[in-house]
């Protein structure tokens, strides 16, 4: 995150930041500078041209002394037409070297993003993170497409006219200069105020995104509980949150450009007062001081020029600011600088006297230790916050222990890249989330090394064909958002044959079947005993009737191991399995004799 080094010293450490996606487009961007400094010195040729004609005109005794005059008229305009042609592609240089740059912040961000761990990801909205990755890198882009070299062009040409306007005259030139101190003032209270204003505006954007997406998702609910009036004016709240700020830059904008206006306006005045004195002193020839008034015109059209793009830059720094508090956010998960690739993943799984805590002090699993050998179907079961599916998040690395020690293989899970331990495992989770694309890329996530072939295969294994080859479009049906299209047991059996596609050498099922139909519920039933004998699986399940098979059962309450052992094992304990098991029989028989 920025440290506290004053605004200035902000804006500097921001825009160095910024200019590093800079560095890789330099050499088109120096190509950029060049074109618009020729152009700049083109642009500042007429007033003197004019000027000189003005008087040489004034100096004529006979038309044909003219005719000089026209072919160098002419020739400047060829000239003009070449710097137009220059400006030209110097604006196109510079929107390929923006979008680029622009293309590499949004990458650079998302694949920032995607590194981090679910901790980190469930305390930002998702409109919050879109905001970021979209809108706020658009407005950097302006920064290099205009902003930047319209400033570098506005400070390149006051500096120009300075020095040829005290060629000229060197009174009136520093009568020109005395508007520059209240311009000076003006602009520092107006960026101030501005950089303040530009970041409720960022922040008003991000939480109106972040409202979208929620209430988008969750519209189902809205209309269920007939909230729809409500969420309307929270909506219109918001956005009228956003547009008063707007109004207000608008204002801001609209009070400084005039004070600009007017200051610049005092200043052409008094030139062309003190001017026409030395006119009529005979000090000064009319052509000379049209020249200079209209080389001060252009000493104060950049001043105005560097207010607006001053205007965007605050615009651009407010975004800098938000997308950098991202980047500068490393990922909680990591790889240790001696972390291996994990080619092999025979199933041997041991927790050793774990502990875990999502919040200090409250801690989620206490002292847990467990084995699972290779090949066993292990399962979890207790009560809602026992700690079953906690267990099964620090398997994959998505959150680090305090305390104790998880060995894969026997090796510290700590010494294993991550990313190659994910590799090696299969989820099965009981909210299925689903991609906007076929049946075929949602089960293979685009891995180009699945083929199709792995996918028809995966898909019979676990019985998801016998619903997708019934669709006209088969494997290349498109399913809608988040899969509302397919039934929950259908996002089921698609979300099985996607962890099955990989060929894990680990299999995880958390409360797979918790909340599908009975049909489902037999084919991935029927599925879970042919794998049962070819890979290790672990299993969350809240109905105890689908895991009596497994090789072990591990009953955890309140962060910690009860028992362990196999389901007849656990019965004749007649200890917490017991229990949990005989209540569940009995609601199962109250409810056959209720279908009665």
């Amino acid at each position: 995150m920025f440290k506290r080094k004053g605004r200035n010293g902000q804006d500097i450490e921001m825009f160095k930041k910024l200019m590093v996606y800079l560095k890789p487009h330099r050499k088109l961007f120096i190509t950029s500078l060049i074109l618009m400094t020729l152009v700049v010195l083109v642009d500042l040729v007429p007033p003197l041209f004019m000027g000189l004609v003005l008087d040489y005109i004034g100096s004529a005794t006979e038309i044909s002394d003219l005719n000089i005059v026209f072919i160098l008229l002419g020739g400047f305009l060829i000239v003009l037409a070449v710097a137009i042609l220059l400006n030209y592609i110097q604006s196109m240089i510079l929107q390929v070297i923006g979008q680029k740059i622009i293309q590499e912040i949004r990458v650079e961000t998302f694949s920032h993003i995607v590194n981090w761990s679910p901790e980190q990801l469930n305390r930002e909205p998702v409109g919050k993170m879109v905001t970021r990755v979209m809108n706020d890198s658009e407005s950097i882009s302006q920064l290099f497409t205009s902003t930047v070299i319209n400033l570098i062009r506005s400070f390149i040409m006051m500096f120009i006219i300075v020095v040829v306007l005290f060629i000229i005259n060197i009174k009136l030139a520093l009568i020109t200069m005395i508007t520059i101190p209240f311009i000076s003032v003006v602009s520092y209270f107006f960026r101030k105020i501005s950089r303040r204003n530009w970041r409720k505006i960022r922040d008003d954007i991000s939480a109106l995104n972040s409202f979208l997406s929620e209430n988008l998702s969750g519209m189902k609910i809205t209309q269920v509980f007939n909230q729809e009036e409500k969420k309307r004016e929270e909506f219109h709240q918001r956005t009228k949150d956003l547009e008063r700020n707007y109004q207000i830059q608008i204002a801001i904008f609209a009070t400084f450009r005039p004070l600009i206006y007017l200051i610049t306006t005092g200043g052409t005045v008094l030139i062309i007062y003190f001017g026409g004195m030395q006119v009529i002193a005979m000090a000064l020839s009319f052509g000379i001081l049209y020249a200079f008034q209209n080389y001060a015109s252009m000493f104060f059209n950049p001043i105005q020029q560097i207010a607006e793009e001053v205007n965007n830059l605050q615009d651009a720094f407010s975004s800098a600011e938000k997308i950098f508090s991202v980047l500068d956010e490393p990922p909680v998960i990591v790889n240790d600088e001696d972390a291996i690739e994990l080619e092999e993943f025979k199933g041997h799984i041991e927790f050793k006297n774990v502990w875990f805590q999502y919040i200090e002090d409250e801690w989620v699993l206490r002292d847990v230790s467990f084995e699972v050998k290779p090949g066993q179907t292990v399962a979890l079961v207790g009560a809602t916050g026992s700690g079953k599916t906690t267990i099964l998040s620090l398997l994959v690395r998505n959150y680090e222990i305090q305390k104790g020690q998880i060995l894969i293989d026997g090796i510290d899970i700590k010494k294993i890249k991550y990313q190659s331990l994910r590799k090696h495992i299969g989820q099965m989770l009981q909210d299925v989330f689903l991609f906007n694309d076929t049946i075929e890329k949602n089960i293979r996530l685009n891995n180009v090394e699945i083929s199709f072939e792995d996918v028809v295969k995966a898909s019979e294994y676990v019985g998801a064909d016998t619903f997708i080859n019934k669709i006209p479009e088969k494997y290349n049906h498109m399913v809608l958002e988040r899969g509302n299209n397919f039934s929950t047991g259908q996002r089921q059996l698609i979300s099985f044959a996607r962890a099955i596609v990989n060929k894990p050498s680990l299999l995880i099922l958390d409360e797979a079947t918790a909340n599908i139909d009975s049909e489902s519920e037999e084919i991935i039933q029927n599925s879970l005993k042919r794998i049962m004998n070819d890979q290790t699986m672990i299993i969350v399940a809240h109905r105890l009737s689908t895991i009596q098979h497994s090789d072990k059962i591990i009953v955890l309450h309140k962060g910690k191991i009860i028992e362990q052992g196999s389901h007849q094992e656990l019965l004749r304990n007649e200890s917490l399995y017991y229990n949990l098991y005989m209540i569940q029989f009995d609601e199962e028989l109250d409810g056959k004799e209720d279908t009665k």
